[in-house]
């Protein structure tokens, strides 16, 4: 199972706990997360199920590269970050 960590930027506007689910690619693990917690989804994917313009995702320390359909692998015990980038000064 892998385990999936948010930003905790994300905690300012709803509950983003780690979560360890199964799946084999990242679109899998999303899914298994985002089923428990849709406003979640909503932030991180756009209405096709991308990833939005701001938002990164890595497993294992490295950036996922299939940003549209979020078919990189995951292997069993990968930790998946996701991350929201921050702007202003």
């Amino acid at each position: 199972m892998a385990t999936v960590n948010f930003t905790p930027q994300l905690e300012r506007f709803l509950t983003a706990p780690p979560a360890t689910v199964a799946g084999d690619t990242v679109k899998t693990v999303l899914s298994e997360v985002f089923a428990d917690n849709r406003k979640l989804e909503g932030y991180v994917l756009d209405e096709q199920g991308r990833l939005r313009k701001h938002v990164a995702v890595f497993v294992d320390g490295k950036m996922i590269e299939d940003r549209e359909d979020l078919s990189d692998p995951v292997g069993e015990g990968s930790e998946i970050f996701v991350m929201q980038a921050l702007s202003g000064g």
